[in-house]
């Protein structure tokens, strides 16, 4: 199995907007990643405040390395991320209530 963990710190009050982005819709159904071969789920956490700010971290759970390798080079994935660059003057948006985002993949070994 492959995992990848994204962590971003925000500022006190803004974690449902980094939530919001990522949970899922029910009434939309799957959205195109949930229904990416290779796939096998998510969740989202959230951090209670400290010191003003606030935590959300992702995990994105794939059957291996290959299979999420695909989905960072499908068209879908290389769509969404054009779009909202687009949206935003050529420039990937990072909204002011950011102040950190990490990320990491792993390989589970046991």
């Amino acid at each position: 199995m492959f995992v990848q963990i994204r962590k971003w710190t925000v500022t006190e009050g803004n974690a449902d907007k980094i939530i919001e982005r990522f949970k899922k819709k029910p009434d939309q159904g799957p959205s195109l990643i949930e229904q990416r071969e290779g796939f096998i789920g998510r969740e989202l956490l959230q951090k209670n405040v400290r010191r003003g700010e606030e935590e959300v971290v992702m995990i994105v759970r794939w059957e291996s390395e290959e299979a999420w390798k695909a989905w960072e080079k499908s068209p879908e994935h290389i769509a969404g991320h054009k779009n909202k660059i687009k949206e935003h003057g050529g420039k990937p948006p990072k909204p002011d209530y950011v102040i950190a985002m990490e990320h990491g993949s792993y390989t589970v070994v046991e």
